[in-house]
């Protein structure tokens, strides 16, 4: 649908001064963004698969959907979806692979995916190939989601999902063969560190192979990689119930 995609510009990780802000980045092939419709917020209105399709921009499929009053969007495929088949948006839906509603109305134990964490703001969690949530418990204005980490976190339940597990589950297995494909992707070579020059990086320098030569391992712009590393306390961690590291 040409009314649906457009250019995605390149920025190469470079901020506006030119300056890369952003290493390992840059080069790939000219591509096309697909506008996704992640809130699924056309309520009540029929809509069928006319085209299952490919988006470089991400690792699961596509569908196409044409609804009853003539829209057209492009929604995420999940596992099982096909040509001509029926999807709908609602408060109360079945629950069948593709269709959309709030968490509050969903049992307990329901597969989902593209999950929003702010009621309206459209998903944001579980939107890779292969991935989906569980609904596994109700607290008061919340919802006890297992995420694809194993982390388990409280969503606010008035929030959409999309019931079932994506698609395209063997994308995991892929093998890229050669240098060139990570190129076409926008993704450029990581030298290691030692084996840099010191001015470059702090674990370079030395005759022959040696090891990084300091108590604390360092990223290129000297600060500690491992550890405490500067990562603030975030307002969501009250939300999270186990982490995936337990």
């Amino acid at each position: 649908m040409k009314s649906l995609r457009f250019i995605k510009k390149k920025h190469s990780g470079r901020n506006q001064s030119g300056k890369v802000t952003v290493r390992h980045q840059g080069g790939a092939q000219k591509r096309y963004l697909r506008l996704i419709d992640f809130k699924r917020d056309k309520r009540d209105v029929v809509g069928k698969v006319v085209a299952i399709e490919y988006d470089p921009n991400r690792t699961v499929d596509i569908a196409l959907v044409q609804y009853t009053d003539g829209d057209k969007r492009y929604i995420l495929a999940p596992e099982g979806l096909k040509l001509k088949d029926k999807v709908i948006s609602g408060e109360n839906v079945d629950i069948t692979s593709g269709n959309a509603m709030p968490m509050v109305n969903m049992p307990v134990g329901t597969v989902i995916h593209n999950i929003e964490l702010t009621p309206g703001h459209g998903g944001q969690i579980a939107r890779g190939s292969g991935t989906n949530a569980v609904i596994q418990a109700r607290e008061g204005n919340y919802v006890h989601l297992k995420l694809p980490s194993g982390e388990i976190r409280k969503v606010l339940a008035a929030g959409m999902a999309t019931i079932g597990t994506l698609g395209n589950i063997e994308l995991k297995n892929r093998n890229f063969k050669k240098a060139g494909t990570k190129r076409h992707m926008g993704i450029r070579p990581t030298v290691r560190g030692v084996a840099q020059n010191p001015r470059s990086h702090p674990h370079g320098g030395g005759e022959g192979r040696s090891g990084i030569g300091m108590s604390t391992p360092k990223t290129y712009a000297g600060r500690a990689a491992v550890g405490n590393t500067r990562r603030p306390t975030k307002y969501s961690n009250k939300y999270i119930l186990q982490r995936r590291n337990k």
